[in-house]
């Protein structure tokens, strides 16, 4: 080096350590988050898999109905409780807390009828509700369709009268009924005419929207001296039999039909005047259907 030249300084800054200080915090804070998660999802999993009784069970345990005095020797929550008169070995607030429990009743204490039912039973019942609403929807869009069809076409229109739909604990009863000049058959005759053959097939369209069974009963009317003719019986079974061949014929499965029978004069639709000519008339009854039953049901 020459005499006249400055020498060279070089500085080497170290930088301080917060960089290692805090280049680890990211960690900490993703390791809450990831127990966090993994504590709301056990969360789930526990609420799924408990019945409502069990949830019923925690509920109460961590949230009491009521809070009753003790013997605590300040009164406050933290501040213990005092023997009780069984002595120095006396449960203390174990004693609170049963007296505070309810009384648990056996399903055949006669006092609640309701806690008997297992669980088959209450799934039975739920069945049974399920199965009767939508019932109860079908029935009624079903009545509306026929009640529309008849409004619709002008050659049923006039017959509308001749149509009665109702509902009874057998299921949706679709009656064709006579009127005043207006009969479904001719008088001692087995076969349909022409206009009931027109209101059943109106009535098979109707009938093809549901898949319930169908029985079909045949009524007539008692004679004007009031006499109960014994062929009655016969007559209004053929005419029940008649009414489902055209059914069938107009498109409603064989298999269905669960019942075709005749009942003469023994259930009017007037019982005040069973010799009425409304009470001659073709019953044709959608059948409720009855929920499953679980093959172990009963035993």
């Amino acid at each position: 080096m020459s005499t006249g030249e400055r020498p060279v300084i070089i500085k080497r800054i170290k930088k301080g350590g917060h960089a290692g200080h805090h280049g680890g915090a990211w960690k900490v804070a993703y390791a809450d988050f990831v127990t966090a998660m993994m504590a709301f999802f056990l969360l789930m999993w526990l609420i799924n898999t408990t019945s409502p009784e069990q949830k019923r069970g925690i509920a109460d345990y961590f949230a009491p109905a009521s809070v009753s005095e003790t013997t605590s020797g300040s009164g406050g929550i933290l501040s213990g409780t005092a023997l009780g008169d069984d002595g120095a070995k006396g449960s203390g607030s174990a004693q609170i807390i049963q007296a505070q429990a309810p009384e648990s009743k056996t399903p055949n204490d006669g006092k609640s009828p309701e806690a008997g039912k297992s669980d088959s039973d209450a799934s039975l019942d739920s069945a049974r509700e399920a199965l009767q609403k939508q019932e109860e929807a079908a029935f009624a869009s079903a009545a509306q369709s026929l009640r529309q069809a008849l409004q619709d076409m002008p050659e049923l229109a006039e017959l509308s009268k001749n149509i009665i739909v109702d509902e009874t604990p057998e299921g949706l009863r679709i009656q064709l009924v006579d009127q005043e000049g207006r009969s479904m058959f001719n008088e001692g005759q087995v076969q349909p005419n022409d206009r009931a053959k027109l209101l059943l097939r109106a009535v098979s369209k109707v009938v093809n929207q549901l898949p319930n069974r169908i029985s079909v009963y045949g009524h007539t009317s008692t004679s004007s001296n009031g006499r109960k003719a014994d062929g009655d019986w016969q007559l209004s079974a053929s005419r029940a039999d008649a009414s489902r061949k055209i059914l069938q014929g107009a498109g409603v499965d064989p298999d269905r039909i669960y019942q075709v029978s005749g009942k003469a004069n023994s259930e009017p639709l007037y019982p005040d005047d069973p010799t009425l000519p409304g009470n001659r008339r073709i019953a044709i009854v959608l059948l409720r259907e009855a929920p499953v039953l679980p093959p172990d049901h009963g035993l």
